[in-house]
């Protein structure tokens, strides 16, 4: 399998969907359900580059959510930074309008606000396969990030249902994810299987 050229056809697939308006809209429905029972309130999650679904809108209606229960939940929201040295990342507190600055890819990252530790981590897919497994851009970050994390967060893909690859192979060193989520709802693990 070349993960390099299967990685730019998944992203051009992506930046090209006609409906991935629609799409998103739906992901976020099936998000905003599948947050409903958990329990946690310190959520990691990412900046949404090369047309990726973006998880904050959700997460920010999941945060005010909180507020609004009978005993307020403090929720917190976490985005990665990366760690140039371990090639790992951390996730430091974001809201709406907190400071932002690039980091060496680009990518926005918080600006000297907390560093939190997620028991849930939504992470992003460039395509993704049976097993909870995840292709990403190939830096290993989240890899590396999830083999060190203790506790291990409970690790959530998201993606688009055009990311799905069927005959993903994974690498050693790849780490599984607890679940997968798309715009059609939970495709990971596979709801109805005995013991899901």
């Amino acid at each position: 399998m070349d993960k390099a050229a299967l990685r730019r056809t998944l992203i051009d697939q992506r930046l090209n969907l006609p409906d991935r308006l629609q799409r998103a809209d739906a992901l976020q429905q099936v998000m905003r359900f599948w947050l409903i029972d958990r329990p946690d309130t310190v959520i990691g999650a990412y900046w949404p580059i090369k047309g990726e679904f973006d998880p904050l809108p959700a997460l920010h209606r999941w945060k005010e959510d909180g507020e609004l229960q009978g005993t307020p939940q403090r929720r917190k929201i976490g985005l990665p930074v990366i760690d140039k040295q371990r090639k790992t990342l951390s996730f430091h507190a974001w809201y709406p309008g907190c400071p932002m600055e690039e980091d060496a890819y680009g990518i926005p990252k918080p600006k000297d606000t907390e560093i939190l530790a997620p028991t849930l981590l939504f992470v992003p897919c460039v395509g993704y396969g049976g097993g909870g497994f995840r292709l990403g851009y190939g830096g290993g970050f989240y890899d590396r990030t999830l083999a060190q994390l203790q506790p291990r967060p409970f690790t959530v893909g998201l993606g688009y249902a055009e990311g799905y690859v069927d005959d993903f192979e994974p690498e050693p060193h790849d780490q599984p994810l607890d679940a997968i989520l798309n715009d059609n709802g939970v495709v990971w693990p596979v709801p109805g299987l005995p013991g899901k």
